[in-house]
């Protein structure tokens, strides 16, 4: 949380009201351009020699409080925010809001949460409040705190793609996957060329356990974006976990297809074959990861060499493994176990 609302800048600063006097409304003046040059300590004395002379002490407290947080002075910084309420008598609205940032930075979450929430009774329509009031919610620990706060947002404008993704999360949070679900619908009937909600869909199911309705929700978003290698991966994951191996070898065969160099999925590929026992599928699925730097990949030369040793088949034990040595010249422990093999011929 590094901003403030978008209703509030941080850079904000109040200049001094026609009718005080000309003295401080200089010092004012002189200390907002100290403040915009980012010569924040001066700024502060020209601020406090400004209140001296009758300058807004509302105006001086807030413009004070934002120079202390520039420098990092966030304990500093609140206590000249919470001047800054006192002198407008709550109502003024910034300083709620810029004190509340201070104290998630401080992680003083409890004060943070008060504080937004009287900020938000002057400001109920910024959404961005909403969102940080529902983050510092989370780090609390209160997850229904969290949704409210969201759903508010959401209320306000759910147009705003990273709102449905914040409430589906926080949905998902409570374990209400029912309405997460229906979130990212709701967004992707609103938004159709974000098919990354499709994508988003087959992770809520997945994580639901719910391989079916995951899978087709990747295919889904598949049959739009068709080379995706990545959602093709996540397909072929639930695939796996759904016990439907096989199916999965083949989308995975198509993603090495697509893109050679995706060496995590002929990684993926080639131990799924070597589980079935389709070694010359698992073979070049692993030559193909090591044709890429994938180092992975001597695990699986070695495993399949030696099931050939094991099975009294030290000829395709060393076939495979100078294989390996192909592409892994100077792994050490491939030039063991050649010599292994060899010595033991």
């Amino acid at each position: 949380m590094t901003k403030f609302p978008r209703a509030v800048l941080l850079s904000m600063i109040l200049a001094l009201p026609a009718f005080a006097a000309q003295s401080a409304a200089d010092l004012m003046d002189r200390a907002n351009a100290l403040y915009k040059e980012g010569r924040f300590k001066q700024a502060i004395t020209l601020y406090r020699k400004a209140a001296d002379r009758g300058a807004d002490p509302t105006a001086v407290s807030f413009n004070i409080a934002n120079s202390y947080y520039q420098t990092e002075k966030y304990p500093e910084a609140a206590a000249s925010y919470r001047k800054a309420v006192d002198f407008s008598n709550g109502t003024f609205s910034p300083a709620l809001f810029n004190m509340a940032s201070v104290y998630f930075r401080l992680k003083q979450y409890p004060e943070c949460v008060a504080a937004y929430h009287r900020a938000l009774k002057l400001e109920p329509e910024n959404i961005s409040g909403w969102l940080y009031l529902g983050e510092a919610y989370s780090k609390t620990g209160d997850k229904i705190g969290a949704l409210k706060a969201v759903e508010k947002a959401y209320a306000l404008d759910k147009s705003d793609i990273s709102i449905v993704y914040q409430l589906s999360e926080a949905n998902i949070a409570v374990d209400d996957f029912g309405r997460a679900v229906a979130v990212i619908r709701e967004g992707y009937t609103a938004h159709p060329e974000e098919i990354d909600f499709l994508v988003y869909l087959g992770d809520v199911f997945r994580l639901h356990k719910d391989y079916e309705q995951s899978a087709g929700a990747y295919r889904e978003a598949l049959a739009v974006r068709p080379d995706d290698v990545n959602t093709m991966y996540k397909l072929a994951d639930v695939l796996v976990e759904d016990n439907k191996q096989f199916v999965a070898m083949d989308i995975l065969n198509n993603v090495v297809q697509i893109k050679p160099d995706f060496v995590d999925a002929a990684i993926f590929l080639g131990n799924l074959a070597y589980d079935a026992k389709f070694l010359e599928r698992a073979e070049s699925a692993y030559e193909l990861a090591a044709m890429h730097g994938n180092a992975e990949a001597i695990y699986g030369f070695k495993n399949m060499a030696y099931d050939a040793h094991a099975q009294k088949r030290d000829d395709e034990a060393l076939r495979i493994l100078r294989l390996a040595q192909k592409y892994y010249p100077n792994d050490a422990t491939l030039q063991a176990d050649v010599l292994d093999i060899e010595n033991a011929e």
